[in-house]
């Protein structure tokens, strides 16, 4: 058994935590399970797990918590059937004719075409099978790169408004300069006199 960790998390550690949390949000399960399944993986306490959870990374992940609940409320409200009774009920359905050619007799030509009837069916339900893996596999794909989305959206907000908060304090700042520059520049003025000399001109004079 590998030991428990105690160094810092890194980025991608972080990543999977968020991964796995909000893919028991989605399906149903509880944090304490995505926390336990987390720390197998890094060999970490669930307990250490929920705390960076609460502390650190659900704050970066407030849009894909939101979106997993969301969808968490649509697949309760949804009942899929499963493809693989398919072949299962055309099996029971296939049963009368097989009990039927019973008897009068099978023959050799009946039972290979019952034959090749199931592995049509057989077929067509293994076809079915990966295709729906497929999907739910794109499907997950997706939803991983929408919370990368959110994630990178917040961040990108956030810092967009430390930009807006600098320029409004650097035009606050050139403001208060440019006033500083006309006090001077009209307290210089103040201080310019003009006399005239013995010849009658008038002369600048400063105080």
């Amino acid at each position: 058994m590998s030991p428990t960790r105690q160094d810092a998390w890194s980025q991608d550690e972080d990543l999977l935590l968020a991964e796995v949390v909000l893919r028991h949000i989605r399906e149903g399960g509880t944090q304490l399970q995505a926390f336990e399944e987390v720390g197998k993986q890094l060999s970490r306490t669930s307990a250490a797990c929920g705390f960076r959870w609460n502390s650190f990374v659900r704050k970066q992940y407030k849009s894909g918590i939101d979106l997993a609940k969301k969808q968490r409320k649509e697949l309760k409200k949804q009942s899929i059937p499963s493809e693989r009774d398919y072949p299962k009920e055309e099996l029971v359905n296939e049963e009368p004719a097989v009990n039927s050619a019973a008897s009068e007799g099978i023959t050799f030509q009946a039972v290979l075409h019952f034959l090749e009837n199931l592995n049509q069916r057989a077929s067509a339900a293994t076809a079915i099978e990966e295709a729906k893996e497929k999907t739910i596999q794109k499907l997950k794909d997706l939803e991983k790169q929408a919370y990368s989305l959110a994630a990178e959206n917040e961040r990108l907000s956030k810092n967009l408004k430390a930009i807006e908060e600098d320029y409004s304090s650097l035009i606050e700042i050139m403001e208060r300069a440019r006033k500083m520059v006309v006090l001077q520049e009209e307290d210089r003025q103040q201080k310019v006199k003009f006399q005239m000399d013995k010849n009658g001109n008038l002369e600048r004079i400063e105080k």
